[in-house]
Order: C-alpha cells, then structure tokens, then sequence
C-alpha cells in the first residue's frame, strides 16, 4: 500500500506528466521500479489511485477549456436538432474530437487487461518511454507547416478549417499509442496534430480538448468500484493523489498554452529518451 507521501508525490507528478509530453503512467511507474518502493503496480488500489489522479486531471481541464465546451457541446446538439454540420465550427470540432476519440476508446476496452499487463514490467515501460522521445522527435521533424491564410481565425476557427475528418481519425489512432505506458497521450497527439499541419499551440489545444472526455469516461467507469468498495485507506489515498494532481495539473496547463506559442517539442523529446534509455541501464545493472 502506498503512504500519503508517496500518494502526494505520484499525484503531482501524474498531474504535471499527464499533459507534459512525457507520459504519466510511464512516470507512475518507473519512478517507484527506480526509487525501489515495494508497490504491487497491478494491485486494484493503485490502479484505481491512477485513475483518481487521472479524473482530477481531466476536471482540471474540462473547467479550464468550460466555455470552449459550453460552445462545443451547443453545436453538437444544434447539428443533430438541425441535421447540418456545414459553416457551423463549434459543431465542427465536437464532432471532430468525438470522432479522434473512438479509436482509443475502442482499442482500450478491447485490451484493456493486455495492456495492464505491461504494467509490472518497468524495462517494457522505459523502453516505450525512450520510444516516445522519438516520436516527438520525428513529429518536428515531419510536421507540416500551417497555412498562413489561417493565422487570422480564432482558435477553434483554425482547428475546425485545418482538420479533416480523417486527420482527426489519424490523430485517435496516434492516441491508441499512449495506452501503452511510456507513451504520452498529450505528445502523440500533439505530434498527429503537428504533422496534418496544426501549430504547436493548436495542436496542444486540441490534444487537451480531445484528452478530456476519454480520460474523464475511463475514470468514471472505475470509480464507482473504489468508492463501492468502501476501502477507506484506499479512498483516502486516492483523495490524496486527486488533489495534488489537480493542483500540478492547473499549473502545467498554464505553462504549456505559454510554452508552445513559439517552442517545441524537441527538449521533451530529449528527455523522455534519455530518461527512459537511463532507466534502462539502471533496471540492467542491479
């Protein structure tokens, strides 16, 4: 069973890893094989903790983007009442999102006990975490310049013209990559919004719009179980690490919607490999 302290400790860093490039669950997982804690990462409990902090983290987000969501959701229901997406943007990239969403959802539930598997085995997860570095990498490296026509429309505007329903399709299907512990959800797919031809700033935006209702279902379907369960020195733990998640969530939102009006993903990319190549090393030599 984890302590309090490691439970605050695995919360701030689920919440500044989850929407940093660099993967919370790879981080959730790795940090305790390296710092030699005796935690049994395939245990019921601390899987419903992961899934506590993710839930903080993607109520962090659904109230940081509300009135992104308020329009969002308006058009979605505006275009099934009027039976047109056409001109109509907000309808546009609800449908675009639910779209990128299905992909991830569908593989999630189909190999959801293959992939908690990977869970007990840290040199599977570093691997993928070097891994990751590389695709961040090679999203700079083959991204696709933005059209300068489009600089001059809103946020949303931009992502609603740039994105076809199949690009959107391409960036689910980049996300079915960070089922994979070690991979990050917010990095693959700001390197699939790079490379159909986002900027850095839009393509975080709508990995942030798109990572809020996959993370959010997931936690409500789990969460019921914990609280069912009525283990109160789980719950506990699990309201530790929620609410030290939503704090280091809220502060990394604002850094990176900073960050990528003009840098890149290139010193993440850096360092996921680098960390997950030294991790290797250390699980090798003991």
């Amino acid at each position: 069973m984890l302590s309090y302290l490691q439970a605050a400790i695995l919360g701030i860093l689920q919440g500044i890893s989850e929407l940093f490039p660099i993967s919370s669950l790879g981080h959730s997982i790795l940090l305790p094989a390296v710092l030699g804690w005796t935690i049994d990462q395939n245990a019921n409990y601390f899987l419903t903790f992961l899934v506590a902090t993710h839930f903080a983290t993607a109520t962090v987000l659904f109230f940081f983007y509300w009135s992104d969501w308020v329009r969002i959701i308006s058009g979605i229901l505006r275009s099934i009442r009027l039976r047109r997406i056409a001109l109509d943007t907000d309808a546009k990239l609800g449908w675009l999102l639910i779209v990128g969403t299905v992909p991830a959802g569908i593989v999630g539930i189909l190999f959801q006990k293959q992939v908690q598997e990977l869970f007990t085995s840290p040199s599977y997860v570093a691997s993928f975490l070097a891994l990751n570095g590389v695709l961040l990498y090679a999203a700079e490296f083959l991204r696709t310049k933005t059209k300068s026509g489009l600089t001059a429309l809103d946020p949303d505007e931009r992502i609603a013209t740039e994105v076809s329903w199949r690009q959107s399709t391409g960036v689910g299907v980049m996300q079915v990559l960070a089922l994979l512990p070690g991979f990050s959800r917010t990095g693959s797919t700001i390197a699939g919004g790079l490379m159909v031809g986002l900027a850095h700033e839009d393509a975080l935006r709508f990995s942030f719009l798109l990572a809020t209702p996959i993370i959010g279902a997931a936690a409500a379907l789990k969460l019921p179980v914990l609280l069912a369960s009525r283990d109160a020195p789980a719950i506990e733990l699990a309201l530790v690490g929620a609410s030290c998640a939503a704090v280091a969530s809220y502060v990394s939102v604002k850094l990176l919607t900073r960050y990528f009006k003009s840098r890149t993903l290139t010193p993440f990319a850096v360092y996921c490999s680098l960390a997950g190549f030294i991790s290797l090393l250390l699980f090798h030599l003991r």
